[in-house]
């Protein structure tokens, strides 16, 4: 599957592993498409919670990326933010807003 086209939106740096370690850059696409397909979860609200986890480990680009792709997949930015603000009890404000300032990134693009 490595051979099918590389999505232009990924990050450089994960395009770069994929590229240079073959195996496992198969490996990590089919575990992202079997996750994807195990069960009823939407393409938007399965970017939501990539987004929320993103979020728990501050992870900036991959909040960059899940965001856009909610978006993408039909989320408002309302949508967005609310995914960010309800994990505030569980991870913190600082977290989240560092998370929203992140998200904030996009629309400034």
């Amino acid at each position: 599957m490595l051979n099918k086209k590389v999505n232009k939106d990924l990050p450089e740096h994960y395009v770069s592993i994929r590229k240079r370690f073959k195996e496992y850059g198969e490996a990590l696409n089919n575990l992202g498409i079997i996750s994807k397909e195990s069960g009823p979860i939407d393409e938007k609200t399965s970017q939501l919670v990539q987004l929320a986890a993103s979020t728990a480990i501050r992870s900036e680009g991959a909040v960059h990326s899940h965001a856009k792709r909610a978006l993408k997949a039909g989320a408002t930015p309302e949508e967005v933010y609310q995914s960010l603000l309800l994990l505030t009890s569980t991870i913190g404000f600082p977290n989240v807003a560092a998370a929203v300032s992140w998200v904030d990134d996009l629309f400034e693009e």
